[in-house]
Formats: C-alpha cells, structure tokens, sequence
C-alpha cells in the first residue's frame, strides 16, 4: 500500500473518525489534525490516535493552511454547512455518505468544489472495494452478457428508540439517508447508466422519518432494479445481480471482498475474491489522495450525483421534508 502523502483532519470523532485515524496509521501516517464539536472529546481522540494538533473552534479546520483534506463524520444534516466552509477556504473533502440531504445541497457543493478546483467526494466503501473493480472486469469481458436485473436487501434492526439518530427528523434520521444510499450505490455501480423509471412505498416511524421503504428502478436499457430497506428487520446484506449467462452474488456488501457467480448453463459457482475488508478505509483513502494528487480519479461523484437525484426523487414524491428543507 502506498504511504499517507497529505495532511489530513477530521471532523467528527465518532465510529468512522476511529476507523479513519486507524487506517491513516495502518498507510504509516497519522492524522494531522481533529476537530469535534465537543473539544474534550477531541481532546481524547487525539490522545489516542497521537495527533499532534486539536481545534478550540472547528472552523479552525479550514483557516488551518497545513490540512489538504477534510474527513467530515457529522450527522447528515450539518454536511453541507461544513461543505460550503471547507471548499471556500481551499480544502478537498471526503464526506460521510450521506454527502447532503438532498440534490440542492449537493449541486451547490459539487459548483464550490469545481470553481476552487477541489476534489470533492462521498466515502462510499463500494467505491473502492478491489472486488467491485474487479466484477467489472468480468462484466466488460461479456462473458456474463447484459445485465437485466438487480435484487438488494439492507435490514438493519435498530432499539426502536425514537430520540436516537437513526429515528431522529432533528438528525436527518431515515432508512434512505442511513443505509438506503448504500443499497443505491450498489444499484448504480452495476448499471449501465442512472434509472430514469423511479418508483417507491414507505412506512413512517412514529417520528415522520421512513422507517422502511421499497423501491423499483428502470434505465433506459431497461436494466432493473429492487431495493428493500428497513431500520427495524433485520436482513441480509446481500446484493444479486442478474446477466443473461449468469448471476453475481455479494453478501456484506458495503465492504465484501468476496462475490460468487452462477453460471446459468451448467450451475457451475464461481468463487471471486479481492481486497480485504478491514482495509476498507484505507482503500478509500488511498484513491482521495490519488484523485488530490491528479494520479487518477476513481471517486465516482457522477455516482454520487446520480443517487442523490434518486434519493431527493423519492423523498419528494413522499412529500417527506427535514426540517431544513422546510
């Protein structure tokens, strides 16, 4: 693995924030700096991790001349503020997924970032994860065929507490903002351009966030897709993808680094392996710094955009708002 070449700072120093500084470390680097609205927590994080600079005040972050790159891990709904902060001042940004709470916000992000020449992108593990380079691969080789159909399933089972985050309007709670982007990342990794055909259900948890929701996609090849989600059944994380000439099978999907194809003229199961799921994180930082760089840029925001435009589509045909779109 190719060594940390930027200075990084978090921002956030929750569960994705530990990972983070993890992988920094692991790629033989510590994080530059870490900002938390709670500075005593900060404080701990970087006791920990050996970080040798800690804000008083967060905006501190993108005044610092030193960081190259924001890792934002705030809730969703305070993304776009820190966003708009951080590609005024000049910083690239690799954001949590959800990146925003709707298309507005994004568009608005994704202007900053080209007008200051910033990259700008989603941490979005399937993005990265060798094993989906690698299907490609099988997949553009035509060996499969055309691809018609993809089956997803993301059930997380949640305390059905209704002041946490996950059911919390205040936090941009909500199965799609939570896990539902994952499902339609996956979707539109595998097909062959962005579903024009959108059509959905919900259930309401007590608090107006979707609790559960189903969803159809079409494109104009006419490739289709079904996603089921839910915060409160659990399921398996399992994605199905249908070719003429066989199927693809991933479970865990948002960090495998394993996949399976069926063969429909014999039955034949091939295993597929790549990469290595503990080294999620450092997969995604790896391509941040190489798209920075102008090595390469496989940060996939058209994918991004894309999923965003369908997560924006069906939250308005709910008529479901947060309280800042309001």
């Amino acid at each position: 693995m190719s060594k940390i070449k930027y200075n990084w700072a978090t921002l956030g120093v929750g569960v994705i924030g530990h990972q983070l500084a993890e992988a920094v470390q692991k790629l033989g680097g510590n994080l530059y700096s870490v900002g938390n609205r709670t500075k005593s927590k900060a404080d701990e994080f970087a006791a920990k991790y050996n970080i040798g600079k800690v804000y008083d005040n967060i905006d501190d972050i993108f005044t610092d001349d030193n960081v190259d790159i924001v890792y934002i891990s705030t809730p969703h709904n305070t993304h776009i503020n820190y966003l708009r902060k951080a590609l005024a001042a000049g910083k690239n940004v690799l954001c949590e997924k959800s990146i925003t709470l709707n298309s507005a916000e994004l568009k608005e992000a994704v202007d900053l970032a080209k007008s200051n020449n910033l990259v700008l992108a989603e941490a979005m593990t399937i993005y990265h994860m060798p094993i989906y380079k690698k299907l490609n691969e099988v997949i553009k080789s035509g060996a499969l065929g055309e691809l018609r159909l993809i089956q997803m399933n993301f059930g997380s089972y949640k305390e059905y507490n209704m002041k946490n985050r996950f059911f919390n309007r205040n936090l941009a709670g909500g199965a799609m903002l939570d896990i539902g982007v994952y499902a339609l990342s996956f979707v539109r990794w595998f097909m062959t351009s962005a579903p024009t055909d959108i059509l959905s259900q919900v259930k309401y948890a007590p608090t107006g966030v979707d609790e559960q929701a189903s969803i159809l996609l079409k494109n104009k090849y006419e490739e289709m897709a079904t996603v089921i989600l839910s915060l409160h059944a659990k399921q398996p994380k399992r994605g199905t993808i249908a070719f003429d000439k066989g199927y693809i099978e991933i479970f865990e999907y948002p960090r495998s680094s394993k996949a399976f194809i069926v063969w429909t003229e014999d039955g034949r199961r091939e295993e597929i392996t790549a990469g290595d799921t503990s080294e999620a994180l450092c997969y995604e930082v790896q391509d941040m710094e190489a798209a920075v760089s102008g090595e390469r840029n496989e940060m996939h925001l058209d994918y991004t955009i894309d999923v965003m435009d369908i997560m924006t589509k069906i939250r308005n045909d709910w008529g479901m708002k947060y309280p800042e779109e309001e």
